[in-house]
């Protein structure tokens, strides 16, 4: 193709050769075909630290998830997309079977990621008995998974912890083992959905009208979901009020619904329709309507009428999904950097290459900064000690946004073929927009940083954490780290002001609060990885990172408006994108 049409434009009185080299097809290889695992040096690095000795042990078994998830999972998520699931109403009878036909590139994609996910028990086991942590390599996984395809990842992951830590604590012997047996293949096995959302509330869940009757050991569940992911699973965590309760927060109480009865017959599950949305395509999205749904209640039995503590055991494993979708944003995020790499790096104009024009270098030098950052806190929610109270919400409130914005950014950098459908930017953008939806806005997020505040104060570990990763900085970059110590001072004084104000103003002024908190946070782990990185090779790539986002976000720019001031993006471009991506096929 690139050959004929540089042969036929060479004959028009203004093109020729040089001209056509530039639409030569072969030159634009986006992320898809290379080794995810290979092009990422901000990952390698994150691995040896976190692994430590095991890391020899485990890169080759990185290296074929990279392959993997660069190569098929993300070709199939593309066909996914473009054959999305498909409901089956009624059978040959009428009979209402409510069946999700799953597209078979889905179901192929599937099946290759349960059986080799870092997470399935097996594969646990084996690391363990070499001594290595499982952990770390379950993140990277989610965190390869998170590029190709976010919808995949929510349908293998929604709340199957979730579902699995209820049941053991709470539900009959005999929903025990059956639950084990559907998680066989591990917690990400695609048969867990959590139900909680209704038309009459949204996020305010108190509004639910959902009803659980006694019903022996048992309850009977009746009511209507509006939004409802990973619609084909199996085992549902359902959020309803038992009859008698509280009409309000106080009255929730968590159920578990299995897809079929323990008399092994249909439940009183049915699929109203299947969500036509925006992305996120590859993950079946439903309205359920259950009709004296067989149920099992999640919570003590002495709240059965609702003991006011339903919605906060559901709260505290939320947090954990919260992260989840934190790792969705880092993966919209590190996708569309990756995407914008290799078409600024193919594509010319002016006279050079896109990646060589100072604008186009200050974008990138951007992206790949706040990705990093963004990179920094995830994996700091997930494998940081100790776990921050205030954390999932503030890492998901700058996560999940920054998805979209990098996306939207790909799509610029793209120009128009960034806005077509057969390039891979546009589905980025769609699948982006749902995060900072996903397990709370960003409003409610805000709400849940005062709740932690006020009821535990949990500024205190938090900023300590902080104060502890300034610490760890490199010397030789006082100025960074001085910048950033003060900016923790700043902020606890900023959260006591802010303490101090009347009830509607403390609420109006909890976001530009959170988003403080999460600037310092993140500069302050940059700043911890920077040491950890002179003390690995002896580099000073992070320190750049660091500083540059400290500039960015805690500096104080002046009047001119940070104009005059040094351009460490442009002049060490080479050293911020040689750590960020290396061409690597799968």
């Amino acid at each position: 193709m690139a050959s004929y049409l540089i042969e036929s434009f060479d004959r028009l009185p203004f093109g020729g050769a040089e001209k056509a080299r530039r639409y030569a097809t072969e030159r634009y290889r986006g992320a898809v075909g290379r080794n995810w695992y290979d092009c990422d040096p901000t990952l390698r690095f994150l691995m040896r630290r976190h692994l430590g000795d095991g890391f020899g042990w485990a890169e080759p078994r990185l290296r074929e998830m990279g392959a993997l998830m660069g190569g098929p999972v993300a070709e199939r998520a593309e066909e996914t997309d473009r054959n999305p699931p498909r409901l089956e109403k009624y059978d040959r009878w009428g009979r209402d079977v409510s069946e999700v036909v799953m597209p078979p590139s889905f179901e192929a994609a599937r099946r290759d990621i349960v059986a080799t996910s870092f997470t399935r028990p097996g594969f646990v086991e084996e690391a363990l008995g070499e001594g290595v942590d499982p952990v770390p390599l379950g993140v990277a996984w989610s965190y390869l998974l998170d590029q190709a395809d976010i919808g995949m990842a929510c349908a293998l992951g929604t709340g199957g912890d979730m579902v699995v830590g209820l049941t053991e604590l709470f539900a009959p012997d005999e929903v025990k083992a059956r639950v084990r047996d559907l998680f066989a293949a591990g917690e990400f096995s695609g048969e867990a959905a959590q139900m909680l959302t209704e038309r009459a509330g949204g996020s305010d869940l108190g509004a639910l009208e959902s009803t659980a009757t006694p019903d022996g050991d048992a309850w009977r569940l009746n009511g209507f979901k509006w939004f409802a992911s990973n619609a084909n699973g199996s085992a549902y965590v359902v959020l309803a009020k038992p009859e008698g309760a509280a009409d309000g927060v106080r009255g929730i109480v968590p159920f578990l619904v299995l897809k079929e009865r323990r008399d092994g017959s249909r439940n009183g599950v049915r699929i109203r329709r299947l969500k036509d949305k925006l992305g996120t395509r590859s993950v079946a999205s439903a309205e359920i309507e259950f009709t004296d749904a067989e149920a099992f209640l999640l919570a003590p039995a002495s709240s059965g009428a609702g003991d006011g503590k339903g919605l906060a055991r559901m709260m505290e494993l939320t947090n954990g999904a919260r992260l989840g979708i934190s790792m969705m944003g880092l993966g919209c995020a590190r996708r569309s950097l990756v995407e914008s790499m290799c078409y600024t790096r193919a594509r010319e104009a002016f006279g050079a290459a896109l990646d060589e024009q100072p604008l186009m270098r200050r974008k990138l030098a951007e992206l790949i900064v706040e990705t990093e950052a963004v990179q920094a806190l995830v994996f700091d929610g997930y494998l940081g000690r100790p776990r921050l109270r205030v954390g999932a919400a503030l890492i998901k409130l700058r996560a999940a946004r920054l998805g979209v914005t990098a996306a939207s950014d790909a799509i610029e950098i793209h120009g128009g073929n960034g806005y077509i459908e057969q390039w891979p930017v546009a589905r980025l953008l769609r699948d982006a927009q749902v995060n900072p939806i996903w397990e709370g806005g960003d409003n409610i997020l805000c709400l849940d940083v005062r709740r932690a505040i006020e009821r535990q104060d949990a500024h205190e570990p938090f900023l300590d954490r902080l104060t502890e990763a300034v610490r760890r900085a490199p010397g030789g970059d006082d100025e960074t780290a001085d910048l950033v110590g003060e900016r923790i001072g700043n902020l606890r004084e900023a959260i006591e002001r802010w303490r101090g104000l009347d009830a509607s103003t403390a609420e109006a002024r909890l976001y530009p609060l959170a988003q403080y908190m999460a600037d310092v946070y993140a500069a302050a782990l940059l700043l911890e990885q920077a040491g950890w990185e002179r003390a690995d090779s002896g580099g000073d790539r992070k320190a750049l990172v660091a500083r540059l986002y400290a500039r960015s976000r805690l500096a104080d720019r002046g009047p001119l408006r940070g104009i005059d001031a040094p351009a460490e993006d442009l002049e060490r471009f080479k050293d911020l994108a040689d750590g960020a991506f290396v061409d690597v096929e799968a």
